[in-house]
């Protein structure tokens, strides 16, 4: 029986979904992989921890679904976009891979930004830099690492890295080319976007573009032997995961906003012309001819990850020991809280936001009579608003009257209804639990020749479809709770960077 494997790497697990041609997972398998942040701002991983990782998860994958690997038909990478991921000229893993939730660069964005290069760059490239693009990232290692930076002979993605090691081929797709150095018009790579940045000599080690579903090589006899693959199984260029998030989601359409809430604050909406802004980054989309619109932060579903990690340790062993899930265990504390009146409100800047680096997370409003409920309910809140700060801005610069909500905690109705009421909107998921995997299969299957094209989807979307609607009364009060997020939050804006000069150490006078 025909299948496809869709390969999701995050920004802290790495992950491999056999699916059945009908959409069907077969089979799941997930490896953690670590994360290093050796300074303040410095988030890295090794690459070939990421691929002994991801090998594991495919191994475990085709040993879960109960077939052969051969009828897997073809495979796809997706994974987190942004950060860096470089190769020396012998095609080698060059240091830590930098990853998309790391602002070492934020100095030198900071004088970017005050600068014409900025108006320069959203014009050509169709977005501002940022502190992890490819662009802000390259010019760091260019002033900090210059020893590094010369002997860069590939710049790639994560999931360019990924197809690399399944199948040799150095490339990435257009999706991903177009994260800093392609002409927001042309939609192919531009030589005066590097030399705008400072990073001419880096020309050379851009990788050939492809389209998604375009089968740019096959699994090797080593990596078939290392994770049962067979041998010459196709592999397509993938496509970054934002959109195989919105695509896997049912999402990645005209009129749709899709709301993607996993580590970053995802907000993409499709349009078939350019349209430029700096709110939000204009990017290639699958086919010539469209762009991806994201509004973006790395505010999201990772301040809620970071609270249970650092706050809930205990439940969550006592809870994988019952065999239970530490979200079901949490659910009632979190729908009594939502329950009550609350003044507790949370920024879920832990990793960056829309206000810059030197933004951090704060609660607002807490009592001594609140309890962990509240505080996880703020927490879930700050997540919706900063989505919303997003969302509105793409609705000044596009037409779209409902959202597809994806990510970890559109598994909880109770939030699914919070980011209506927030959103004021309706919102629908799909039982879709792996959207980006099932995203990327949808590419390999196009590539197959499986499906006419990565959105012919074979499932009855609206089948596995559930829709929440926005309760006025309710949308009015997150309206009111909004307002004083987002002025705290422009309150806060000069006190940050005096905050974040506490951590800096000064030598004794």
């Amino acid at each position: 029986m025909p299948s496809l494997l869709g390969i999701d790497s995050g920004l802290t697990v790495t992950k491999a979904v056999i699916f059945d041609i009908d959409g069907t997972p077969l089979a799941v398998a997930r490896r953690r992989v670590t994360q290093f942040m050796p300074k303040a701002r410095h988030v890295e991983r090794d690459m070939d921890e990421l691929w002994t990782q991801t090998a594991d998860a495919i191994a475990e994958a085709i040993k879960l679904s109960n077939r052969p690997a051969a009828d897997i038909q073809a495979i796809a990478t997706t994974a987190h976009g942004d950060g860096i991921y470089l190769l020396d000229k012998a095609k080698k893993p060059l240091g830590r891979a930098i990853l998309s939730l790391d602002s070492r660069a934020g100095s030198i964005v900071d004088q970017w930004l005050k600068s014409p290069l900025a108006d320069e760059a959203l014009k050509l490239t169709g977005q501002l830099p940022h502190v992890s693009a490819p662009s802000a990232l390259l010019a760091w290692i260019k002033a900090n690492e210059p020893e590094r930076y010369a002997r860069i002979g590939h710049i790639l993605s994560c999931k360019d890295w990924l197809r690399f090691c399944l199948t040799d081929v150095a490339g990435t797709d257009r999706t991903e080319a177009s994260t800093s150095f392609t002409d927001v018009s042309t939609q192919d790579y531009s030589p005066d976007a590097l030399k705008l940045f400072g990073v001419a000599e880096a020309t050379h080690a851009l990788p050939p573009a492809s389209r998604s579903d375009e089968i740019v090589g096959y699994v090797t006899e080593a990596v078939a032997q290392r994770t049962g693959l067979a041998k010459g199984t196709p592999v397509v260029a993938g496509l970054h995961d934002v959109t195989a998030s919105a695509l896997g989601a049912g999402g990645y359409a005209d009129g749709i906003v899709a709301v993607i809430a996993g580590t970053y604050s995802i907000n993409e909406t499709l349009s078939s012309e350019p349209r430029v802004d700096g709110r939000w980054f204009c990017r290639n989309a699958i086919a010539p001819g469209q762009w991806n619109n994201m509004s973006i932060s790395p505010a999201s579903s990772a301040n809620y990850e970071w609270f249970l990690d650092k706050l809930c340790a205990s439940e969550i062993a006592s809870a994988e020991a019952s065999g239970r899930s530490i979200h079901a265990l949490l659910a009632p504390e979190i729908e009594a809280a939502f329950n009550r009146p609350s003044s507790t409100l949370f920024h879920p800047y832990l990793f960056g936001s829309p206000y810059g680096a030197d933004a951090s997370a704060s609660f607002f409003g807490l009592g001594g009579w609140h309890d962990r409920g509240d505080m996880l309910r703020a927490v879930l809140e700050g997540i919706a608003f900063n989505h919303k700060i997003h969302v509105d801005a793409l609705s000044d610069g596009f037409s779209f009257d409902q959202a597809r909500l994806a990510g970890g905690v559109s598994r909880n109705p109770i939030v699914v209804q919070m980011f209506a009421d927030v959103l004021g909107m309706p919102v629908t998921v799909t039982e879709t639990d792996e959207a980006a995997a099932w995203g990327a299969a949808l590419c390999a299957g196009a590539g197959a020749g499986i499906y006419a094209s990565p959105q012919s989807d074979p499932r009855d979307v609206g089948k596995i479809a559930t829709t929440c609607y926005p309760d006025s009364a309710r949308s009015t009060d997150y309206r009111v709770r909004y307002e004083l997020f987002r002025d705290i939050a422009e309150a806060m804006t000069p006190l940050w960077p005096r905050i974040g000069n506490l951590a800096v150490r000064h030598p004794q006078d």
